[in-house]
């Protein structure tokens, strides 16, 4: 079984690049301080490397 990981959206994404939005909203964040769960394979991680000034992750 593939380790979990817990994504939280930290900034805004205004006034960022159209691919780092199109990124938060592909890893399925709306709103700042949501959090949702991925498992961590190695599409998503690249997803979050994308847009890791944005976000926080942690192990879940």
């Amino acid at each position: 079984m593939a380790k979990k990981i817990q994504v939280k959206q930290l900034k805004s994404s205004i006034k960022k690049p159209q691919n780092q939005k199109r990124t938060l909203e592909a890893l399925g964040l709306k709103r700042i301080g949501q959090v949702v769960e991925h498992e961590a394979t190695p599409n998503i991680l690249g997803m979050i490397d994308k847009v890791k000034h944005l976000v926080s992750t942690q192990e879940a």
